[in-house]
């Protein structure tokens, strides 16, 4: 706990998902968040915001961390086990989900959350305390008793609460409690949706255990190598199909909202949306894993979104589509740590970024690239993005990074824009598109000559953008999106200067906010991980290979007791800071991960693990 605020460390949170909605669970066995009905809802649980803004805890009398906490294998099921004075609990938390008949990829949400608690020796007493708050904290829950089962609604959600426990309604808060012998197990089920409920404790382990086939099902049908660090790729992998929203396909950036950059600051964002700039990296990751079903709903999702959008799309969209994300404050949460204001929505939806054509461009290309062509009735957008690109990209913009600031030439966003017009020159060319090959691909070597020209600094390194010298992590895709090769001076001076000069302790910051107008406070903010691993996956392009294994090796080591990363992490103590589970480290992890074991492989094509090589040149192709 921090002593100050009493709140966990946010690695040390479980995450749980149903691919609909997400739950959050401390190491103590509290539920801390959880939206309802979708990932992007307003709280019914957000303890993790504000200690007085609902929590639902399940396991032993006494309140302490577990002896052991793991995910089931293969799974995004909890297991955490308890010793005390008398005996040992074991307790599942699970989102229940069910094997899709139709797609054995997916899943179908069963819209509940089971909890089942069972004495492993001697005796062990179970309680049971919660005490849900509606509409982020603001309204509190009215229980109505209704046979077994508790049952509150507010805001347009019903939650129903039942078990095989001795349920008590005190005002707001349900409690219960309950020995057990040894042998003896105890269930609690709450749920939202039509699906009945388990009705005993042996129907509640069969709902755990039918969603754990499932998870374990679906890693099964990926390609992983043989390999040590598949467990690291196993669950990044469970992580991103959980982070995944089944009705529509989309990704989530994150599960949570304001989770803070800087301890008790004010960069807390919400991250509950799909990102267009995530897509490049989300397809690459989920195809050379072999999650090709994921890869091709993540990519009809994008192709929705920007159909009929003409040259000037949005950088990002509400998980169903949404193009509205209005960004407000909830003053009424004092924020996790006390680090305010508290966020809903996002005002970056409204910014101009124009390395969304390179992002969303080069996920088309290598997503026709794998499945040799482009998907039908693609071309007609692609054309409107390169336009847009050849239109916009000479522009200043936000960058990738957001930036609040005054709009700037920022140099990843010129490279993201040069992307564009080379993947579009290459899809052209494979249409039968001769002539607009020929345009578009005039316009990446302009592109290029600019970039080059001014976006390199007398060092030889490439800047943030054209009006400064400082660095820029996000200058580390030079090589990774194949603008340069990677023996070029520029890319192992950059590579370097970024490893020397934008680091703490060996971790890689975005940049440093001293010398960055982003348009927020001046506050320091914890390394990136996706930069620490994209800083990785660029020490191996350019043949710092034991260099790349070291960082990739200390990272991995960073993770989370449960193997999953937040945003940021304080490279002094560890900390993880920002919102969590994130998707982008993750995909970054997979794609660092690659580089490594490619290294080691160098060059044999033998056994599983010949899989990610194989992968990683058919991307090289496509780049």
């Amino acid at each position: 706990m921090d002593p100050a605020h009493g709140f966990p460390p946010i690695a040390d949170y479980g995450f749980l998902s149903d691919c609909e909605t997400a739950a959050l669970v401390s190491p103590d066995g509290t539920l801390e968040w959880l939206c309802l009905p979708r990932f992007d809802s307003p709280s019914v649980f957000g303890a993790i915001l504000d200690r007085g803004a609902g929590g639902f805890r399940f396991g032993p009398q006494r309140v302490r961390a577990p002896i052991g906490r793991r995910y089931l294998p293969g799974t995004n099921v909890i297991g955490s086990d308890w010793m005390g004075s008398d005996g040992w609990l074991a307790v599942r938390d699970a989102l229940i989900v069910v094997a899709d008949p139709d797609e054995p990829s997916d899943c179908i949400a069963q819209h509940m959350l089971v909890r089942v608690a069972r004495c492993l020796e001697g005796h062990a007493r179970v309680d049971l305390r919660c005490e849900p708050r509606f509409r982020y904290g603001a309204q509190a829950a009215a229980w109505a008793e209704d046979g077994q089962m508790m049952r509150a609604e507010a805001g347009g959600v019903e939650l129903r609460l039942t078990g095989d426990l001795e349920l008590e309604l005190d005002g707001a808060v349900v409690t219960a409690r309950r020995e057990l012998a040894q042998g003896e197990s105890c269930f609690c089920c709450l749920w939202w949706g039509a699906e009945e409920p388990p009705a005993s404790t042996d129907e509640a382990w069969e709902a755990i255990e039918e969603t754990s086939r499932f998870w374990r099902s679906w890693v099964q049908g990926g390609r992983f190598p043989d390999h040590e660090l598949t467990g690291h790729l196993q669950r990044s992998a469970l992580a991103l199909k959980g982070l995944s929203y089944r009705p529509t396909g989309a990704l989530l950036a994150a599960a949570t909202t304001s989770l803070p950059e800087t301890p008790g600051g004010s960069r807390n964002w919400d991250y509950r949306y799909t990102w267009v700039r995530d897509a490049t990296f989300s397809l690459w990751a989920m195809h050379v894993l072999g999650f090709d079903h994921e890869a091709r709903d993540f990519m009809e999702f994008l192709a929705g979104l920007f159909e009929g959008a003409g040259p000037d799309p949005q950088i990002m969209f509400g998980i169903g589509g949404e193009t509205e994300i209005p960004e407000r404050t909830l003053d009424h949460l004092a924020g996790y740590g006390g680090a305010r204001p508290v966020r809903v929505g996002n005002a970056a939806v409204d910014q101009r970024q124009n390395d969304v054509y390179g992002a969303f461009l080069d996920s088309v290309y290598v997503h026709s690239k794998i499945r040799d062509g482009l998907p039908d009735g693609l071309w007609p957008i692609v054309e409107d993005q390169v336009e847009g690109a050849m239109q916009t990209w000479r522009k200043p913009d936000q960058g990738i990074w957001e930036a609040r600031g005054e709009p700037r030439h920022y140099v990843s966003s010129k490279l993201m824009a040069w992307v564009a017009l080379d993947r579009g020159a290459r899809m052209a060319e494979t249409n039968g598109e001769a002539g607009l090959a020929e345009r578009w691909r005039q316009e990446a070597d302009a592109a290029r000559t600019e970039i080059l020209g001014r976006g390199v600094s007398a060092r030889g390194a490439f800047r943030q953008h054209y009006d400064t010298d400082a660095l820029d992590a996000s200058t580390l895709l030079v090589p990774l999106v194949r603008f340069l090769p990677a023996d070029d001076d520029r890319v192992r001076t950059t590579v370097i200067a970024v490893a020397d000069d934008l680091t703490e302790h060996g971790l890689v910051l975005r940049y440093r906010p001293e010398q960055t107008d982003d348009g927020v406070s001046a506050e320091p903010e914890g390394t990136f991980t996706i930069c620490s691993f994209w800083l990785a996956s660029a020490l191996s392009e350019i043949g710092e290979r034991w260099r790349a294994r070291e960082l990739c090796g200390r990272l991995l080591g960073l993770a989370g007791p449960l193997g999953l990363y937040a945003e940021e992490i304080d490279a002094a103590s560890g900390r993880h800071l920002g919102n969590f589970p994130q998707a982008f480290t993750h995909l970054a992890l997979i794609n660092a991960v690659a580089h490594v074991i490619a290294d080691e492989e160098a060059g044999e094509r033998e056994g599983a693990s010949a899989v990610l090589s194989e992968m990683r040149a058919r991307a090289d192709g496509a780049a």
